[in-house]
């Protein structure tokens, strides 16, 4: 019986890690930056994500930022800022907030 629920607790653990990274793309999240966003923004995506806290990012959250992007780059058209990119544009920003410690390759 310990053998069955060391499997089944093991293979809920892979699930959950490999969910986790499958919604979470901060490398994706730069690429779309760097591609879509950088030359509307005129900076890069470190001084965009430098913009705030993680906290800060947090309480934005997935919902809000993409007012916060067209809020932070005024000459971005909002139609370029796709919705279905929003999460990834998020967990890079709060992956790279001014207070995380982490510097962006972009």
């Amino acid at each position: 019986m310990t053998k069955l629920l060391k499997i089944a607790l093991a293979g809920a653990l892979i699930l959950g890690v490999a969910s986790t990274t499958a919604s979470a793309d901060v490398v994706k999240g730069q690429k779309l930056f760097i591609k879509k966003f950088k030359k509307a923004c005129g900076f890069n995506g470190a001084k965009f994500a430098a913009k705030h806290s993680q906290d800060e990012w947090e309480a934005i959250g997935v919902d809000g930022i993409k007012s916060e992007l067209l809020k932070i780059c005024p000459k971005l058209d909002e139609s370029k800022a796709k919705d279905k990119w929003m999460q990834h544009i998020y967990d890079f920003s709060y992956e790279y907030a001014n207070d995380s410690g982490n510097v962006p390759s972009c």
